[in-house]
């Protein structure tokens, strides 16, 4: 195929798929919020369109319609970045998640997980440049709680994703999917668990909402923002939510493995995702918001030890094994 041809075609696939993950992420919110209200015995959105089938785009053509305001005390440079790195790492994290066999843009990226992994900590930044530029004190409380959480939580992730590496053998997400002829939640159970409470600690999902608590700090590091503004950090959150299930699904859960393939494998890896973006709503329906305190405590004296534990029983085991 003709070189320039070929990256046209990645080019428009990728805006393709980056307008399919947007649509995607306001289909979730329709989804979380009849969700919640089942689980809490409660009407959810049910009056824009049938069954409230058009309350995410009510939403978003409200947040479209608000005026682009700017505080006059915010730093006006990275008030207006800080939204769109926190959408745009989250967007281009997907690039390198295979849904299936040669089902990924970015082919067979042998630091693929490496790569996920530092898109996530730009989306930090960009959670951090919010609160620090709205130079207002709700925001930055907000923006040093984020920082502290991503650096508390982000440890212990790193060390439960290290036993995977190990079984694999390496930091390809498509050559650990291969590996996996018997899905590694059965062998990193221990990882497994580590992994998902911190993804949901990265998202800032409850139980683990401190930055942006809102009976403590109003809004949190997003109080000085509205319109598409705050709609791109909303986007963020949601498309968080689907990149770690993703993950989750591609590093313990076999990928696209499943009966009768090839050809149901994007649809058994689309089912595992969807699964555990509804773990994440129930755990919201159903569990309390932690203290900072104890936050902060979980993360370094109950998580990073038991990661330590994992990644050393994973080495031991597979050195005995050989």
């Amino acid at each position: 195929m003709n070189p320039v041809l070929y990256w046209l075609l990645v080019v428009v696939g990728i805006g393709v798929t980056a307008v399919g993950l947007i649509l995607v992420a306001a289909v979730l919110i329709f989804i979380e919020r009849r969700v919640l209200g089942l689980l809490q015995d409660r009407y959810g959105p049910n009056r824009a369109g049938p069954f409230g089938i058009l309350q995410s785009i009510a939403d978003a053509l409200k947040l479209i319609s608000k005026e682009a305001f700017v505080p006059p005390f915010a730093e006006r440079f990275f008030y207006t970045l800080a939204p769109v790195l926190v959408a745009s790492s989250v967007l281009v994290s997907f690039v390198v998640i295979p849904i299936g066999p040669g089902w990924s843009w970015a082919g067979e990226l042998n630091v693929g997980l490496l790569f996920v992994l530092a898109m996530s900590s730009i989306n930090a930044y960009g959670v951090f440049l919010g609160g620090w530029a709205s130079n207002s004190k709700f925001p930055l409380i907000g923006s040093v709680r984020a920082i502290a959480q991503l650096i508390s939580y982000e440890l212990s992730l790193g060390l439960a994703v290290m036993g995977v590496v190990l079984l694999a053998g390496s930091f390809s997400l498509t050559r650990i999917v291969e590996a996996q002829h018997i899905p590694y939640i059965v062998l990193q159970p221990l990882g497994f668990l580590i992994f998902l409470i911190c993804g949901i600690a990265e998202t800032h999902r409850l139980p683990f909402d401190l930055p942006e608590a809102e009976n403590e700090l109003a809004a949190g590091f997003n109080t000085e923002y509205g319109g598409m503004r705050f709609g791109l950090f909303f986007l963020g959150e949601y498309l968080g939510v689907v990149l770690i299930s993703a993950l989750t699904t591609v590093l313990y859960l076999g990928g696209w493995h499943g009966p009768f393939q090839p050809w149901l494998a994007v649809p058994w890896f689309l089912l595992k995702t969807f699964a555990l973006v509804l773990v994440f709503f129930w755990l919201r329906a159903s569990l309390p918001r932690l203290r900072y305190d104890q936050l902060i405590a979980f993360g370094w004296k109950f998580l990073l030890p038991l990661a330590l534990l994992n990644v050393m029983a994973t080495a031991l085991i597979g050195l005995l094994w050989k």
